[in-house]
């Protein structure tokens, strides 16, 4: 495929999401980057601001098998991974996969399970395998992880853990809409209060795994200038030397940022990256990736905010 293609691609998938998700471009266009980098994003707002509504509609966009799991506290590993159970017509354990044996898992309110639980996502988002009873079964190249959560001062939530949130490549923070936008969502919504059916929609796929990998391909040949490098690596690198953050970004979110700045270049066209690409993609990447040191957070600093100031300090390469 070429640049054009692509683009038209990208085009006509949000052209399927806006079938029913009203406004949200920054996020629809971070799930797609996402998607091409072979990420995971965590989407993160208030109830009833469209999350798992928006998940959906993007994950009907694309010819993949699409996977549910709603995480509530009584949820178990075994739940989500699977287990071998004894069969004994044939004497043999048969292993029954768990909903993670798909292709787009949408992990709903992720953070209103337990870390244990939690934590049973941790090496399918890392390997895309998973291990059970010593046995280790492959998930595939299409396998991605789209999960909401609620803020983590709502009650009945745990707060996901550091080692699972860097797994993400984007936390997207979802707002409330604008005034005109809730309009429009009233008018196309306000006849219903049950999850809508995207099929009535008329939402179709606009493309398959085989397009995928032939897109990541192309990603991945997409010239990243030396100068572009050292940008990336002294953004991620001043995170852990400010004195505003107690912990800075992981050498894993420098690759995690490289490959979205290439894979948000061919969405938007390019073969090659721009220091605005970098700038763009680094709040949403690296904000969940830092901890704010305890005086930072006394005087009512944020992780993005820090972020912010870091990418106004590092001088961007011309």
């Amino acid at each position: 495929m070429d640049l054009q293609a692509i683009h038209d691609l990208a085009n006509r998938l949000r052209q399927q999401v806006h079938r029913v998700v009203v406004g949200q471009d920054h996020a629809i266009d971070l799930m797609l980057v996402s998607l091409l980098s072979e990420g995971h994003i965590l989407l993160e707002g208030v109830p009833g601001t469209a999350k798992t509504l928006l998940a959906r509609t993007f994950a009907t966009g694309l010819a993949l098998h699409f996977g549910r799991i709603q995480f509530t506290p009584d949820l178990m590993p075994g739940d989500v991974l699977g287990t071998n159970l004894f069969n004994f017509q044939t004497n043999q354990f048969v292993l029954t996969k768990g909903p993670i044996f798909t292709q787009v898992l949408l992990a709903d309110e992720i953070n209103r399970t337990p870390p244990k639980t939690q934590a049973a996502l941790l090496q399918a988002m890392q390997e895309r395998i998973v291990t059970i009873d010593n046995k280790n079964h492959d998930l595939g190249a299409g396998f991605m992880v789209i999960a909401t959560q609620n803020p983590i001062e709502q009650e009945g939530t745990y707060p996901l853990p550091e080692a699972q949130l860097d797994r993400f490549l984007f936390k997207v923070v979802i707002d409330y809409p604008s005034r005109d936008q809730e309009r429009a969502i009233v008018r196309q919504h306000g006849h219903r209060t049950a999850m809508h059916n995207i099929a009535s929609f008329g939402v179709e796929p606009v493309t398959n795994l085989e397009q995928l990998l032939t897109v990541r391909q192309v990603v991945s040949q997409v010239a990243l200038t030396e100068a572009l490098v050292d940008y990336i690596v002294d953004i991620v690198r001043a995170t852990r030397e400010s004195p505003a953050l107690q912990f800075g970004a992981s050498p894993r979110a420098a690759n995690m940022l490289a490959t979205a700045s290439r894979a948000y270049a061919v969405v938007n066209g390019r073969d090659y990256v721009i220091p605005d690409d970098i700038k763009m993609l680094a709040l949403p990447a690296l904000g969940h990736r830092v901890v704010l040191a305890p005086g930072a957070e006394i005087e009512g600093l944020t992780p993005y905010r820090a972020i912010g100031q870091i990418l106004e300090q590092v001088p961007a390469p011309r």
